[in-house]
């Protein structure tokens, strides 16, 4: 009563007293032995708990697995007239269809332990119930082992039926959402000859991939093996993966088949997870000791489900009658038997109560031999999880295992169920695998399928700017510096790869590259290399490298000599830079004089003298020609700090001045992309360049502006007529061509930014893994400086200047010395806040000196105040060693005036 158990077809109906009916559907395989009594034992005992003793067994033997597939469906419906409750079986997903669409019509709960497509869960099949795990997730399994090894492609090799179809398809699916897919469906008929699977995984072996997945029935699941061994497909680097059919066969088989295993030595196959338990072990050593002395088979996976799910029936009909549910039947009026129809479709009777019995099933909840039995919303049971299985030797062993709820894993689902899932419980690295050739080193997954035929690489003939590609008479037929780096990156790899070169282009004019690309998409090239930039039109039909060079959109643009005048000498500084420069020498100058003002006497005299010596003094350190001393700490502090900022600005000024008066500036009517979009003058781009379409589709140029150049002469003479002559206003090309007309063109000058950043790269068709291994190749050449000799060795340094900055750059302005104006400004605010708290301090001693506080005190008033004011601006006036001889005399306190003989009052002293 299991899949794969060497059993006929086999139906029984069991009828009881009540009227009850139960219908157990077994496919056969090879052998012609019937269902063991074992079951029927099992049964007995939920009849006798049911106090339904009393039951006859009705069992029918067909003749071939063919037989099966024509008539197991209609003997299904004619023991559908019997008045069934519940279908138990079948295995096949096809019949299960079948039978889902009558049992849907008769509400017959359909409990399958074998039927595995993913399809049958569908709304379609209501009253179907899947008692075993689905194809689905088995699917979602194989591609995370896929994803897991990094493969980005496989082969499906699959039954044509709907067991196989649906897991294709789930397959499918499954990988799309690792960034995997199918690259080719090999479909074997059901039932097909060794013959016609030989030649179809011929086909296969010609093909690019070498993982393949095994998706079969048992009865030709094992040719496919032969048939590969025959071929040499299942030598070193091939990746066979087989689902679960593989593991239900050799579980079943009770002692080792030397030829099965040497069949498939290094195949991972699934195994539906069954977790250790008693129950399981009883159920197994119960069966070892029925088949002791019989030929009957090992119980495997499916061997467990079908044991449950004989019990999941019986709990479902034990609770459905408990509740006091009737068991009754009605006539459909639906089923009418046609004319000469054997079907007897209106004896088919519905049964009233199987919504409320498929409920009770739906609800279960118990402990199996297969582990929980519990299903979810969409009528899958819980918890599925499969055993990955490497086969070696004489025998197999697990590598990992994979559950919905954790991955893959090399934990046993069922303990991880338990615990939140953290890097200490969830590993998903997979135990080593011994790989078809005795090999644990992991299969690259895929080869050049040209059987010795070199890559067909296509190479644009260039007719311009040969430095990276040309023609050549050597024996690789071209050369430069993309062809160079190609090469260097093709010899990087761990295995040989032939190619030739094809030139692609008429030699008249540069060729098309979206036209190149898009023959390396048809597979009419199998790449393409040279100067191909990386844009996003292209990325869409093909795969491309990392990129080898730099690249993007710049602006040529025509220029011209400037003439110096007679205010050239203005044009270093900017009018604000000059405006801040006057103002800062007259301040410095002040405070210099304040400073020096009471100690130097170069500094004092008259006020019209004094304002001359500060203008003179300020402006001379420009020349460093002052005349004047400065004694002061605080006047030579602040004279360096200035001194230094006008060495700078000297410096600064000459060095501007030269350049613009002997180097030669080029100007340009074009100020920018914007500048150059607004206007309507002509623009030239290069023949076969993506900057044609990028023009138009992004900029939204009109196509009538454009004018198409094929050589750097062809660039000069277009510039040079301008686009009131027939030539152009400026040319957009990509950087690294400029760099190189800038070398020998040297009137011209680039005007902006790039404004597009891109790369060159080596085109592949899509999901080429040779993309992926030369893109690394190339990060190698640029790591090991290699990348970078090969530049230097092709593309020389520009004789002319590609700087991009106009006039307007060589002019300094005001930010460029805001940090200078800083420094020499707070220079200045330190010395005076110094000088002018010394001035206070000493004006207060000086008043206690002299004695004024002694005099008679008075009313406070604004003549006063300013009296004060002009006593401390007389102070400030004084020479520092007047006041510092006056500050050494000792004071005599408050003194009467004195007359003279001559009757005169004595002066106090000052």
């Amino acid at each position: 009563m299991v899949r794969y158990f060497y059993f006929h077809d086999i139906v029984e109906s069991v009828k009881m007293e009540a009227p009850l009916n139960i219908l157990f559907s077994i496919e056969h395989i090879e052998s012609r032995t019937c269902l063991p009594l074992f079951f029927s034992r099992e049964l007995h005992f939920f009849l006798c708990s049911l106090n339904l003793i009393g039951h006859k067994v009705y069992s029918s033997c067909i003749e071939s697995l063919h037989e099966i597939n024509n008539n197991a469906s209609c003997a299904a419906l004619l023991l559908l007239t019997k008045d069934v409750v519940a279908v138990l079986g079948p295995q096949s997903s096809t019949i299960a269809r079948i039978i889902s669409h009558s049992v849907n019509e008769l509400h017959v709960p359909l409990i399958s332990f074998a039927a595995s497509d993913p399809a049958l869960s569908s709304l379609e099949y209501p009253y179907f119930v899947r008692a075993t795990t689905s194809d689905y997730f088995q699917m979602g399994a194989i591609a995370s082992i896929i994803s897991h090894y990094q493969w980005r492609e496989v082969i499906a090799i699959y039954v044509d039926d709907d067991y196989g179809r649906g897991g294709i398809t789930a397959l499918g699916d499954a990988l799309a959402k690792k960034k995997s897919k199918i690259a080719y469906k090999a479909k074997l008929p059901p039932g097909a000859s060794s013959i016609t699977i030989q030649d179809i995984l011929m086909q296969v072996s010609e093909m690019e991939s070498r993982v393949y997945v095994v998706h079969v029935n048992p009865d030709s699941g094992l040719t496919v093996f032969s048939a590969a061994k025959s071929l040499g497909m299942m030598s070193s680097g091939y990746v066979w993966i087989a689902t679960d059919w593989l593991s239900a066969v050799l579980d079943s088989s009770k002692h080792t088949n030397r030829d099965r295993m040497e069949l498939t030595q290094g195949v991972i196959m699934l195994r539906q997870h069954i977790a250790d338990s008693d129950i399981q072990h009883l159920l197994l050593s119960r069966w070892n000791n029925l088949t002791r002395n019989e030929r009957f088979s090992s119980l495997n996976s499916y061997s467990m489900h079908a044991y449950d799910s004989v019990w999941l029936v019986a709990h479902a009909v034990e609770q459905f009658l408990s509740e006091g549910n009737a068991v009754s039947f009605s006539a459909d009026p639906n089923l009418q038997d046609t004319k000469g129809s054997n079907l007897q479709l209106g004896s088919l009777r519905s049964f009233n109560n199987g919504e409320k019995l498929l409920e009770k099933i739906l609800h279960a909840n118990f402990t199996g031999a297969s582990g929980q039995v519990q299903f979810t919303m969409d009528r899958n049971l819980v918890h599925p999880a499969y055993d990955i299985l490497n086969i070696g030797g004489t025998g197999f062993r697990t590598i990992g295992y994979w559950s919905n709820f954790s991955g893959l894993s090399v934990v046993a689902p069922e303990k991880l169920h338990s615990k939140s899932l953290d890097s200490a419980t969830n590993n998903i690295q997979l135990h080593g695998v011994i790989w078809p050739g005795q090999t644990s080193k992991k299969p690259r997954g895929w080869v050049f399928p040209y059987h010795g035929k070199p890559l067909r690489i296509g190479v644009p003939l260039r007719t311009s700017y040969k430095e990276f590609v040309m023609k050549d008479k050597g024996p690789d037929g071209v050369k430069g510096f993309s062809v160079d780096v190609f090469k260097a990156a093709i010899s990087l790899l761990p295995y040989p790869v032939a190619f030739n070169f094809v030139l692609f282009g008429d030699g008249l004019k540069n060729p098309s590259y979206s036209d190149l690309v898009q023959k390396v998409s048809d597979k009419y090239f199998d790449a393409a290399i040279g100067d191909i930039t990386i844009v996003t039109n292209r990325t869409r039909i093909v795969d491309f490298t990392q990129p080898y060079a730099e690249s993007g959109l710049i602006i040529l643009a025509p220029a011209r000599e400037t003439e110096s005048n007679a205010w050239a000498f203005l044009k270093p500084f900017t009018f604000q830079m000059w405006s801040v420069l006057g103002v800062l020498f007259l301040f410095v100058g002040a405070v210099v004089w304040v400073l020096e003002h009471r100690t130097n006497t170069e500094f004092r005299g008259p006020p019209r003298q004094q304002i001359m010596t500060v203008c003179w003094f300020s402006f001379s350190t420009m020349f460093f020609a002052h005349r004047e001393n400065t004694v002061s700490v605080l006047g030579r502090c602040v004279l360096l700090v200035w001194l230094f900022v006008v060495l700078i600005i000297n410096s600064s000024y000459t060095a501007s001045l030269t350049s613009l008066l002997t180097v030669q500036q080029l100007t340009s009517g074009i100020q920018g992309l914007d500048s150059l979009i607004s206007s309507s003058s002509a623009i030239g781009y290069q023949v076969g360049s993506f900057a044609r379409s990028y023009l138009v589709e992004e900029l939204h140029i009109a196509e009538s502006r454009l004018v198409p150049l094929n050589s750097p002469s062809d660039y000069a003479r277009a510039l040079e007529l301008g686009p009131g002559n027939g030539g152009v206003a400026a040319i957009i090309d990509e950087l690294p061509y400029v760099e190189i007309f800038l070398s020998k063109y040297c009137k011209f000058k680039t005007v902006g930014q790039v404004f597009t950043k891109s790369g060159w790269g080596f085109a592949f068709p899509r999901d080429s893994p040779l993309a992926e291994d030369l893109s690394t190749a190339i990060l190698g050449l640029s790591e090991n400086g290699n990348l970078q000799r090969i530049h230097d060795e092709w593309l020389t340094g520009t004789e002319c200047s590609a700087d991009d900055s106009g006039i307007g750059s060589n002019r300094l302005n005001l930010s460029s010395f805001w940090g200078l104006y800083l420094i020499c400004g707070f220079a200045c605010f330190l010395a005076l806040l110094i000088f002018f708290l010394r001035i206070f301090c000493q004006y207060s001693k000086y008043n206690n000196q002299v004695g004024l506080e002694c005099h008679e005190p008075e009313v406070v008033t604004r003549s006063a105040r300013l009296s004060n004011i002009k006593s401390l601006i007389s102070f400030v006036d004084k020479r520092e060693e007047e006041v510092k001889n006056a500050l050494k005399k000792k004071p005599n306190g408050c003194q009467q005036p004195r007359i003279g003989r001559a009757g005169e009052q004595s002066a106090l002293p000052l």
